[in-house]
């Protein structure tokens, strides 16, 4: 399709210009000698690149580093110094794995211990919460007998269920995954409900023409189109408990970062807790790195005709 276009008087179309005429020898040297890709400018491109995706995050590390220096540095604060700390973490880090009893191990049995707890709780809410998801946003009865109960409990801190976790379960360590169950299941029972109900009527509708079976449905039409929500609630889930996992950890004791966090401060020795910070700060950042990819598996993008 051609569109026509006007131009005002004032507005002409300007011509061309006439190609300037050009010797036969002219012509032999351009065509003979195509000329090559700036090389050079290339390379400094893909350099260009490289420095900005890796000299933000160094600079933002040097400023964290700077301001704890200058903290460190000012009056009775009691925090140690990066250098007092990093020569802990050498310490620390020498021998992760050692065990001198159930209250004298390394970080990285402590590290492990949480991880323990949090794949317990978080797998035992998986189960429970992406059917009940699934089904809370199939059923419009269900989606209205548990909206005021979810909305209800959802929104209470995560620690004032370990009370009762305690009264119930006799044992500091099953009421800690009984924490992380029920903070680990709210994120996946919403996102899930949510993803089943923004699944388009025409698809269901096409379902019901040909005579699927529940089944059928579930596995062609929902659990395609539902899994970048469950994989968003799951995401959640995860961050929300190992957050969760420290804190229950401090106050039950046993073995675990967060146990370690609080016998650390018992012994006053304030470089381990900053250790365990980062400790901490690092392995929740590798739970959401490799979820974020899971999840970049599974997610299209619409191809625009």
């Amino acid at each position: 399709m051609v569109a026509a276009v006007f131009h005002s008087p004032l507005e002409a179309p300007i011509a061309p210009a006439p190609a300037p005429a050009t010797s036969p020898l002219a012509k032999a040297m351009t065509t003979s000698a195509p000329a090559a890709a700036p090389e050079p400018r290339k390379q400094a491109r893909d350099f260009r690149g490289f420095w900005m995706a890796v000299l933000p995050p160094v600079l933002g590390l040097a400023l964290l580093v700077l301001v704890w220096q200058l903290i460190a540095s000012s009056g009775n604060s009691g925090i140690p110094k990066p250098a007092e700390t990093w020569t802990q973490a050498l310490q620390v880090f020498s021998d992760p794995f050692y065990s001198n009893g159930p209250n004298d191990q390394g970080v990285g049995w402590n590290v492990l211990s949480s991880l323990k707890r949090v794949a317990i709780g978080f797998g035992l809410a998986a189960l429970v919460g992406i059917p009940a998801g699934f089904a809370i946003g199939r059923s419009v009865f269900l989606s209205r007998m548990f909206n005021p109960l979810i909305s209800l409990l959802r929104p209470v801190s995560p620690l004032a269920w370990l009370p009762i976790g305690l009264l119930v379960f006799k044992g500091a360590d099953p009421a800690a995954i009984w924490t992380i169950f029920i903070c680990s299941i709210w994120p996946m029972v919403i996102n899930t409900a949510v993803g089943v109900q923004r699944v388009p009527q025409d698809y269901l509708n096409v379902a019901r023409v040909l005579n699927l079976s529940e089944w059928k449905i579930f596995t062609k039409i929902l659990f395609p189109a539902v899994l970048p929500y469950l994989l968003t609630g799951v995401r959640l889930a995860v961050g929300t408990a190992w957050l969760v996992i420290v804190a229950a950890e401090m106050l039950t004791g046993g073995v675990g970062i967060g146990f370690w966090v609080w016998d650390e401060w018992n012994n006053l020795n304030v470089s381990s807790i900053i250790i365990a910070i980062f400790v901490i700060g690092i392995v929740g950042l590798l739970l959401e790195f490799a979820l974020i990819k899971i999840a970049t598996l599974f997610t299209f993008e619409e191809v625009k005709s």
